[in-house]
């Protein structure tokens, strides 16, 4: 089981990957990622907690367990977080109204002669003091920004360079420079006077230093502002969880916090009230709008015996209802689970960026050497030879690389959480997204779940009510929905008797049921298994259980000590969705096949209807494993099913599509939930895979055409073709322009239509 931590003091991909790295080198540690959009790791292995945030220590950062669903739409916001975005916001205006006077010193009066005070002009233009003046405005704008300087150089000194790193490098020797050529500009006033120091003017970078550090502080409050954005729906459905509860205790009402809710209670939510967590209604009614957490618009009506959601509203109605699940249990609680590790998993198509981030920052410092010592051997000024190593450094952008893939990853399991569908890992969304096949388990995936009898055949002196009896009896024990069907179906004509249980009950998965019925030997199940058993059947029997399988019915033959009593066909629906998301599927190109254990005429019967071509029936869950397999060898598959027999084949798929109403351990073993029970959600998922995929494609031909094109530029590469330069402030302009860009592509996919394009 993953572990998630939440990981401080990470600034850039590089911080992540030097996480990454730490952690990974740790015994025990088996696997580890870390998403520099939310700040969390996920960790798999044997390695101790405190061992892991020792290494994440170690590594210059902090790090805590993270497991729990958060906080609460009622908790107040961290105080410590609210002073650290206050202190930001304040820094951010302390720095650009600096930079805004040390512009007009600088480019202003220079460049347009805008005026100045007169001591700085009378009697004669004083460039020593316009100097020192730029010198204090940009020395306050770095002081401001100092984290950059002690983020990156502690970075520098550990051995792992970061963004800060080529931001504090940048900056810092853009003012180094200036302030050896202002000392260089006194003894040029003391020796040639106001004239020979004014020549000196054009190597101060002091509006450079601090326009770098402004620039890149604004761009990262920009970009933390669009990621933000990008975890809205996370945020959105941990501010559902309901602050307070109604509950009877002691024949009195009380109105208790959620959290205090305990497992057995009972709890009352009236209309307009939304329910503190998941229950089952035992008295009253009404109808419950639960679109928060499955994306469905009508109200659910709810009577004695329905389930009730935390989170959901009652619309209408009064509920009296029993708690069966609170706290981390409640189904939000592990929706919200879902969406966060899927956040802080890595989605194979992340590697590459994961490789060249990790060597990114020390190939621009070699970058930015070569490029100094390049326009110094040609014979550059120093000043200008310096500007262009610092435009190389601060235009560089990691982040760009570091967020193409976890900010898409976030959107697109977001929109699906929206829409009903939760994604468990980031390499679940891929894998939807490069499904080309489809395959459909037949009962209460491609039906409805709920058959029902449609026809009873005889064999000899039986008649039906004592064949039913029968069957009751033998199918009592069994939680298949055919053996409930009979069950049911029995009780309704009066022929389930006293509730008769079998002996020595054992379920034959794929084949049927066996025991022992009123002392006599019993069997229950599909044509095929009865024939193995040797079970003789009159031809007219066999006729009926043909008829009943050619209309798409499932025959169950019922046998007594090694004689056949007679058959009980039993028929499921297709589900109303069913045929239109067969025809979707296939019109975006997809193979669609049914996998059932059922007999091959009924399932072609079902297939027909649903207008599926391809059918492989008749298998038993370890068959339908290596039926996967196969269809593997042929491209990535999605498995699509709700039933214990399907867990093998959901875990075998790329990616397992479980249905929501579907068991446990179909949950557990598949890679995502379809929570609507809707087959039309398929096609939605595989479309979200698809846009999301693109949407990652597209980030990184961005973040890498960017620093390829731009890196060169600011090098001065195109200086002597084309005149073409760009100067540090322009850089740090364009930097976060980058990463905004790719957060603001990824949240196209929250979109409709962007979400629906294959």
């Amino acid at each position: 089981m993953n572990r998630r931590f939440s990981v401080t003091g990470m600034h850039c991909a590089a911080c992540a990957a030097q996480v990454e790295r730490a952690v990974s080198a740790v015994s025990g540690v088996k696997y580890c990622a870390v998403s520099p959009l939310t700040n969390e790791m996920s960790v798999a292995g044997t390695a101790t907690d405190e061992v892991i945030c020792a290494a994440v220590k170690a590594a210059g950062y902090g790090a805590s367990r993270a497991d729990g669903a958060g906080p609460t739409a009622g908790e107040e916001a961290s105080p410590a977080l609210d002073s650290e975005g206050r202190s930001l916001r304040a820094r951010l205006v302390a720095s650009v109204a600096l930079l805004a006077a040390l512009m007009y010193l600088t480019m202003g009066h220079m460049m347009l002669g805008w005026p100045l005070p007169p001591w700085f002009l009378r009697p004669e233009p004083n460039h020593v003091a316009m100097g020192i003046a730029q010198l204090l405005l940009c020395g306050a704008v770095l002081t401001l920004n100092g984290r950059f300087f002690t983020r990156g150089f502690g970075g520098l000194l550990r051995g792992v360079p970061n963004m800060d790193s080529l931001v504090a490098l940048g900056a810092g020797a853009a003012f180094a420079w200036s302030v050896a050529a202002l000392l260089l500009m006194t003894r040029a006033q003391l020796l040639g006077g106001a004239a020979a120091a004014e020549e000196w003017m054009d190597q101060l970078y002091f509006e450079g230093a601090a326009m770098v550090v402004t620039l890149i502080s604004v761009g990262k409050a920009l970009e933390e502002l669009a990621k933000g954005r990008t975890t809205s729906a996370l945020a959105a459905l941990v501010r559902l969880t309901p602050k307070t509860a109604t509950v009877l205790r002691d024949g009195r009402e009380e109105r208790i916090p959620a959290a205090q809710v305990r497992v057995g209670d009972v709890f009352l939510v009236r209309p307009g009230e939304n329910v503190p967590v998941d229950g089952v209604v035992e008295e009253g009614g009404g109808s419950v709008d639960e679109s928060a957490l499955t994306g469905e618009s009508v109200p659910a009506d709810k009577t004695p015996g329905s389930t009730v959601s935390a989170a959901t509203t009652n619309v209408s109605g009064f509920l009296r209802c029993r708690a069966t699940r609170v706290g981390e249990d409640t189904t939000l609680a592990q929706t919200v689970r879902l969406v966060r590790d899927a956040a802080a998993t890595k989605a194979p198509i992340a590697r590459l960026a994961d490789r060249v981030s990790a060597v990114f920052v020390p190939s621009i410092l070699l970058i930015s050497l070569f490029t100094l010592g390049v326009w110094l051997a040609v014979g550059a000024e120093p000043g200008a030879a310096v500007a262009r190593a610092v435009a190389v450094l601060v235009v560089s952008c990691p982040c760009a690389l570091g967020l193409a893939t976890p900010v898409a990853i976030v959107v697109g399991c977001g929109a699906g959480a929206r829409r009903g569908i939760l994604f468990k890992t980031a390499a679940a969304i891929e894998s939807a997204g490069r499904a080309g096949t489809v395959v459909l388990d037949k009962t209460g995936t491609v039906t409805t779940g709920k058959p029902r009898v449609v026809a009873v055949a005889t064999e000899g002196d039986c008649d039906e009510t004592r064949l039913l009896a029968f069957a009751a009896a033998l199918e009592r024990g069994s939680e298949h929905p055919l053996a409930r069907a009979v069950v049911q179906e029995a009780e309704a004509r009066g022929a389930a008797g006293d509730g008769e249980m079998a002996e020595s009950f054992r379920a034959l998965p794929g084949c049927g049921v066996e025991a022992v019925v009123g002392g006599v030997p019993a069997f229950g199940g599909s044509v095929a298994a009865a024939a193995e058993r040797g079970v003789v059947q009159s031809p007219a029997l066999r006729a009926k259980a043909e008829e009943s399988a050619a209309r798409g019915a499932t025959p169950l033959v019922f046998v007594a000590n090694g004689r056949a009593l007679g058959v009980i066909a039993v028929a499921d629906a297709l589900k109303p969705d069913a045929a239109d998301a067969v025809r979707e599927l296939r019109g975006m190109g997809v193979r669609v096949v049914l996998l059932t254990g059922d007999n091959e005429r009924t399932a072609r019967a079902v297939a027909a209807e649903a207008g599926i071509e391809e059918v492989v029936a008749g298998v038993l869950p370890d068959g339908k494993h290596r039926v996967i397999e196969d269809l593997k060898r042929h491209g990535r598959v999605a498995m699509v099913g709700d039933g214990v027999n399907d867990a093998p084949a959901l875990a075998a798929a790329d990616i397992g599509l479980a249905i929501g109403a579907g068991t446990d351990v179909a949950i557990d073993a598949a890679d995502a939930v379809l929570v609507r029970s809707r087959l039309s959600d398929v096609a939605v998922a595989l479309r979200l895979g698809r846009a999301t995929l693109r949407t990652v494609r597209e980030n990184l031909l961005w973040a890498f055409a960017y620093n390829v094109m731009l890196i060169p530029l600011a090098a001065g590469a195109f200086i002597p073709l084309f005149g073409w330069r760009l100067s540090p402030g322009l850089c740090a302009l364009v930097h976060g322009v980058s990463s905004v860009c790719v957060v603001a592509n990824a949240l196209r996919l929250k979109t409709p239509g962007r979400r629906g394009r294959a």
